[in-house]
């Protein structure tokens, strides 16, 4: 069941006197703005795994802070009109059949998204200024800021004055679903849409701290349907097991680090899915950034789903726009001006036109994402690099505790802090 916890209302710069407004008064989240202003923080612990690979389980009854914090205050940015759309009025089914796929009617999104500024056929491109970029956010979409506690404990301050760049939180303004959010790592230094290991392993970290079954995190390669290229993942909460959670799967690897990956069996899309096993998430992250490398240098666009509070990653290759671009696309399914990114790929597809919702079924979820899968030459060749990936040797002592934010600082205004 999903549930809100109240936590303190965040006063918006918007209104407090003008003689207190810093930088270029657009109260931005670029480094003309942040830099002074008070900004909620949520400081995430340790993330602890017990014998079994999984989050060690919180108290019966128990929900997580998290859970509250970006609920909470998504609701609040909600009744604020600061969203493009009203999500919860889109229209919802499980389409009939084997898998459960989810279809949703959100013409809102199809009429009001932001449109892709930058080509579709290559997976790296450098960061644009000129272009729209998450520093030009205003403060009053933002959450929080959400950065690593030096112990196990996890704190909220509502008010805190931040040095560096930090790890933000924002509402999408186009949302797919009830508290969908962004995650921006270190904002100010404009990295684009690529990924390293450590700000992977933020997004891993998120989803264990939310310790949510309904939480999953999203992205989306260039290339794989990101529309911004500024670093950032997407996630939301979704009641329903994504149908490529239930998908078999075939066992590939168990690593002597302890991790399993495994090979997507009987569903429309290729894919590798990674399990944490004995390991812990910086070994996770380690390997699984170095196939993503791979195929980032071989420019083959990719999608991410992080599922099971971190412990389970779905790892999508995917040729779709390629397919497009070379007119091999079936005409039907062009129509419906689907772009299949992550969600689509896990199950849940957005549709933005109400007659192709009511007449959505099983065979049509299946041949749109029949058209996003590589080939089996493709697929075989990502299959050898996670073999050689998984060669590689990952040295903790490079790794732990330093993989995120490192050079941030903050203090604190008054005593308005909650211990989670």
């Amino acid at each position: 069941m999903l549930t809100i916890r109240r936590i303190p209302t965040i006063v918006s710069n918007y209104q407090e006197s003008l003689e207190s407004k810093i930088g270029c008064g657009k109260n931005c989240l670029g480094s003309c703005c942040i830099p002074g202003a008070r900004l909620p923080l949520y400081l995430f612990g340790n993330q602890e795994l017990d014998e079994h690979g999984e989050i060690q389980s919180k108290e019966l009854g128990q929900n997580s802070f998290l859970d509250s914090a970006i609920l909470g205050q998504w609701a609040d940015k909600q009744a604020e009109g600061l969203f493009r759309y009203d999500v919860t009025a889109c229209d919802t089914k499980v389409l009939p059949g084997k898998y459960g796929f989810i279809a949703q009617l959100n013409e809102g999104r199809h009429l009001k998204k932001r449109p892709t500024e930058f080509r579709v056929d290559q997976v790296l491109q450098p960061f644009d200024h000129k272009k729209f970029n998450f520093t030009k956010v205003g403060q009053e979409e933002m959450l929080f800021c959400f950065e690593q506690s030096n112990n196990d404990k996890s704190y909220y301050h509502s008010k805190a004055y931040i040095r560096g760049s930090p790890n933000v939180v924002v509402i999408n303004v186009s949302p797919i679903e009830y508290g969908h959010i962004l995650l921006v790592p270190r904002v100010l230094d404009c990295i684009p849409q690529h990924l390293e290991t450590d700000t992977f392993l933020l997004a891993i970290y998120m989803a264990a701290e939310a310790s949510s079954p309904f939480f999953r995190l999203g992205y989306n390669s260039l290339g794989a349907f990101a529309t911004i290229n500024h670093l950032h993942f997407q996630a939301y909460y979704l009641g329903n097991c994504f149908p490529v959670e239930k998908a078999p799967t075939k066992l590939i690897l168990h690593h002597y680090k302890g991790f399993k990956v495994y090979q997507l069996e009987n569903y429309p899309v290729k894919g590798i899915v990674y399990e944490v096993g004995e390991s812990n998430f910086e070994e996770l992250a380690f390997y699984i950034i170095k196939v993503c490398k791979g195929l980032q240098g071989r420019n083959i666009p990719y999608n991410i789903l992080i599922a099971n509070k971190g412990c389970q990653i779905f790892l999508f290759p995917q040729c779709y726009a390629e397919k497009q671009a070379r007119g091999e696309v079936d005409l039907e399914i062009l129509e419906t001006q689907v772009n299949p990114a992550v969600w689509e790929i896990s199950g849940h597809i957005v549709l933005k036109r109400k007659e192709d919702f009511e007449r959505a079924t099983e065979e049509y979820a299946w041949r749109l994402l029949a058209e996003v899968s590589v080939s089996e030459k493709v697929f075989d060749e990502i299959i050898k690099l996670v073999f050689s990936s998984a060669e590689d040797k990952f040295d903790a002592k490079l790794y732990h505790k330093s993989l995120i934010s490192t050079d941030i600082t903050y203090y604190t205004v008054g005593e308005n802090v909650i211990m989670v």
